[in-house]
Parts: structure tokens; sequence; C-alpha cells
């Protein structure tokens, strides 16, 4: 069970992903449709790690924060983002390789409205807002493992989710203008 706990400090993590129309219940579902407008994100994150344990369970507890940008070139200027966020890993083993279940939250304030939740908001008549509350859920393998090459030990990749919303109206009274992107995802911890 050891081998499942976190044993470095640091995780820095680079993602490119697109925007979908789906909402999150969709998309955690299996659901996921394109965006027409082909948006698309870049973003590096960076972490540090408060506890490996907690509970005595296999649960990894992170401090995070990320800076992305939105490639909305063929609609309006790029936009930047910046996460804070807490993130918890459980971590498992599937046929004998670390598998690590994430779910992080937060708050992001980005420099404009995305188009995806102008849209969301202009289709149901509802506000927008440049701080809105950060949701990040990931799904990775451990490459060491996967392998069997130890340079690649601590290093993981896999699927993320980066989701904004209002949270049903709880902040900026938004309630419809969130927006997904689904990710494909390196990190490597240090």
């Amino acid at each position: 069970m050891s081998g499942l706990f976190a044993q470095e400090d640091y995780s820095i993590r680079l993602a490119y992903g697109k925007s979908t129309e789906s909402d999150l219940g969709a998309v955690l579902m299996g659901d996921i449709q394109g965006d027409i407008a082909d948006l698309r994100t870049f973003s590096l994150d960076g972490g540090y790690l408060l506890n490996s344990h907690i509970f005595h369970l296999p649960i990894d507890f992170y401090i995070k924060s990320s800076l992305s940008y939105f490639d909305e070139a063929q609609q309006q200027d790029g936009i930047y983002e910046l996460a804070i966020y807490i993130k918890l890993y459980y971590n498992f083993s599937f046929l004998h390789k670390k598998v690590r279940l994430g779910f992080g939250e937060g708050g992001s304030c980005t420099s404009g409205i995305l188009l995806s939740e102008y849209n969301g908001a202009m289709q149901n008549n509802d506000n927008t807002s440049h701080y809105l509350n950060y949701l990040d859920i990931s799904l990775d393998v451990n490459l060491g493992d996967l392998f069997n090459v130890q340079t690649l030990k601590n290093t993981y990749v896999g699927v993320l989710i980066k989701h904004r919303s209002g949270v049903f109206g709880l902040i900026h009274n938004v309630k419809h203008g969130g927006s997904n992107y689904n990710c494909v995802m390196i990190e490597k911890n240090f």
C-alpha cells in the first residue's frame, strides 16, 4: 500500500484540451459533443503536496495553481485564466499499475469572458463573470509502472476535465454560463 502514496512534494502538469458543448454531467457519463467553434486551451499547473495519506487512506492532498491560455482567435483575442485550487488524488492499483482519480475544487479568474460561457449565458438569458468556481477532474496512470521504466517513475499521463461554473447561481448569479474543456495531460512529481 505504501507504493500508492505520493513520494515527492511538488508537481508540474501540462495539458491541452478542447471545449465541449456538453454539460459536466454529460461529460462525466461519456456523452461528449464537440464545440463548433473549435475552442482550445493550453495550461500549466504547479502543485505542492500537503498530505500523502489522509486518514490512512491512499489519498494525496495538494494545493495547486494553474495558468491557462484559451485560444479563441477565430472569435476574439485569446484569454488567460488563473486558477487556485485544492486537489485530492485517490490512488489505486489496476493491473499492477498505479492509477489516480483526482478531484480539484477552487476558484478561477479569466482576463475575458470565454466564448463558450458567453454563448451559454446568452442562450439562457443569464449572467457572465470573470470569476467562477473551478473544478479539475482527472484520471491518470503512472508511466513508470506502465512501461516499467525507472526514469518515468512519478510521471503520469491521462485525461482531465477543466470546468468553470457559477454553481447554479451561487457565484455572481451565473446559472448557465459555465464551460467544460476535455484535455489530455502529462504530470511530473518531483
